[in-house]
């Protein structure tokens, strides 16, 4: 996928997550960090149930456009939901969750 591709892949998981009312959303470009992958999108929601529900509209808006999720983490449990689209990867925390481990700053010389 190239970069511009990635670019579009994420505008399209944050219209996902803007429509299940996803908190703080945050878009990390690792395009110059040289990272296994081009973007990070970091956001919170307010519940376990917030987060599958963000997880199930970003799965199902790609789904639809014939794009599989590479790998999910944490759906059962929903304290931290990872969704690994290989060039963009999606972290939904819930909001304490998201203060405690803090991932933005392991990725702040991204943009």
């Amino acid at each position: 996928m190239t970069h511009e591709e990635s670019k579009i892949l994420a505008n399209e998981i944050i219209k996902a997550l803007e429509d299940r009312k996803a908190k703080d959303i945050e878009v990390i470009s690792n395009a110059k960090l040289e990272a296994v992958t081009d973007y990070f999108i970091v956001c919170s929601g307010t519940s376990s149930t917030h987060l599958r529900g963000i997880s199930d509209l970003v799965e199902e808006r790609l789904e639809e456009k014939g794009i599989k999720c590479a790998h999910l983490e944490g759906y059962s449990t929903a304290n931290w939901i990872l969704m690994d689209y290989i060039d963009v990867v999606v972290h939904i925390f819930r909001e304490e969750d998201r203060e405690f481990y803090n991932i933005e700053r392991l990725w702040k010389d991204g943009r």
